[in-house]
């Protein structure tokens, strides 16, 4: 299994912050954003909306004079044996605020192994996840979720799967053609959500959105009962804005 060439906008926003994150940790007395761009390179426009993102997220903090500092949230990371517990809570955090914020259960999933695997969810009360009333791992032809994997493989990656997941009819609107869901899968830009429009389930609507970094296939995705099926688009695109912080707290 190879996977298809193209970065996604949340991998290379992951990129600068890193970058911008290692700059603010070299410098333990503060450092000025004017600092920040010389080392980093980034333009202006890139920094602001970058450390704008890192403050939310606790990465990085502003003193009183204007410089930045490492934040609680990059501290709590870097405590020896409690790291994975802290990973763990801030990945979590994040997927409760990204729930929060998209009025809707979210969810990562990884492409591990061949196989469709979610990893982490958010859901609540008001945003209750999806009923898993066929396994994700065989339905990815038809879940947001399985074609947004789907689409990071290449041509044979695609076939090997198929050839083990056969394509079955959960509704009216699944599509079971080999060749049809090829097509889609390829005109799909890699940096608009995957829709999912009952074709998993009657009742539910859902939209994924790349979150690959390397030779890790993976995705970000969102459901929602049908009856708000009018929020789907606004909730993806928010998605979509919003996933840079998820693949951070997954890369640090």
């Amino acid at each position: 299994m190879a996977l298809k060439p193209e970065p996604t906008a949340p991998f290379h926003s992951v990129q600068y912050a890193l970058r911008v994150l290692e700059t603010v940790s070299r410098h333990a007395e503060g450092v000025t954003d004017a600092e920040i761009a010389r080392e980093t390179g980034l333009s202006p426009g890139q920094l602001g909306h970058m450390l704008s993102m890192l403050r939310r997220e606790g990465y990085v903090e502003q003193t009183m004079d204007g410089a930045y500092l490492t934040g609680e949230s990059l501290l709590l990371l870097g405590t020896g044996g409690d790291r994975d517990q802290a990973l763990r809570d801030k990945l979590q955090l994040t997927l409760d605020q990204l729930r929060d914020s998209v009025g809707a259960a979210v969810y990562i999933s990884r492409y591990i192994d061949g196989e469709v695997k979610i990893l982490h969810y958010a859901d609540g009360p008001l945003a209750p996840k999806v009923n898993e009333w066929a396994e994700f791992r065989r339905t990815a032809h038809a879940s947001a979720i399985g074609k947004c994997l789907l689409a990071q493989l290449d041509h044979d990656g695609r076939k090997d799967h198929l050839s083990r997941h056969k394509t079955a009819r959960l509704t009216s609107r699944t599509i079971t053609n080999e060749k049809v869901l090829f097509h889609k899968l390829d005109s799909q830009p890699p940096t608009v959500p995957v829709l999912d429009l009952q074709e998993y389930a009657v009742g539910t609507v859902c939209a994924a959105v790349p979150i690959t970094a390397g030779a890790t296939v993976g995705c970000l995705a969102l459901s929602m009962p049908l009856e708000h099926a009018h929020r789907l688009r606004q909730a993806a695109d928010t998605l979509n804005r919003q996933a840079a912080p998820v693949l951070l707290s997954l890369a640090i």
